[in-house]
């Protein structure tokens, strides 16, 4: 390991143990995080186009299948930073005359964590949680839903379907159809990007909460990081728009 005294323990000599070279790799791994995040946004924006386009791809070569390994690694990676620097604290805090073997430490803690893996682990993935909500969502709007899906809405009005779409094109605050929607992760509502950074800048501006706009809507502390962009929304009223244009 970087660092790692010579000394021998039976001289009762302190080991010492540098980590500004396990600290820079750690910065390094934390940039191959951001690839992994690039990564899920890429593999996101594409899986949209193909519902858009409503193309027929190979489930072994779908993006939902490389949006889970994506999280499956963002996974792993979380839990080598976690175990290592969990390592590096126990170590600074032991303050052992024994060097310790920082890798088998390094290697125990890891494993302890991914011995706890489970399937319920994607959901505290916000990318990939926010994947599947568009994807469903594209899928709606483009009446792709499963069998499952199909058999409850069949019977169902058309034009109240179309309808109630169309509201939900609407901004509660500028009344308008909007152009760039962002999603409240807390509530699901979506507002107009702007006019809603607008709002909650100006509440907490007069130390106000900012309450979500949407009528009957019980949150009343909206912050700036509860709002996500509503790629699968933005899709579906520009393809609206497309086909309003090509009916006149």
């Amino acid at each position: 390991m970087p660092g790692r005294s010579t000394s021998s323990s039976s001289s009762g000599s302190t080991g010492f143990i540098s980590f500004s070279g396990v600290e820079s790799a750690l910065s390094s791994l934390k940039t191959f995080q951001s690839c992994i995040s690039s990564g899920m946004d890429t593999a996101s924006s594409v899986a949209l186009d193909l519902v858009e386009t409503q193309t027929e791809v190979s489930s072994e070569y779908s993006m939902d299948k490389a949006m889970v390994e994506f999280a499956m690694m963002d996974r792993e990676l979380n839990h080598y930073l976690k175990a290592v620097q969990s390592t590096i604290n126990h170590v600074k805090e032991e303050r052992s005359e024994k060097i310790p073997d920082l890798k088998l430490l390094v290697e125990k803690k890891f494993l302890a964590l991914q011995n706890k893996n489970s399937d319920a682990d994607f959901q505290n993935n916000e990318k990939f949680v926010q994947f599947k909500q568009q994807l469903k969502e594209l899928k709606k709007q483009y009446g792709l839903q499963s069998d499952r899906e199909a058999d409850i809405t069949e019977g169902v009005d058309e034009d109240m379907i179309v309808t109630q779409s169309q509201t939900n094109f609407i901004c509660p605050i500028t009344q308008l159809e909007m152009k760039k929607p962002v999603k409240n992760k807390v509530c699901g509502h979506t507002y107009e990007e702007e006019a809603i950074v607008r709002m909650i800048e100006s509440k907490h501006e007069r130390k106000k909460k900012a309450c979500c706009p949407k009528i009957g809507c019980s949150h009343v502390d909206m912050r700036m990081s509860d709002l996500i962009q509503d790629e699968a929304l933005r899709r579906a009223i520009e393809s609206h728009k497309k086909r309003r244009r090509q009916s006149n």
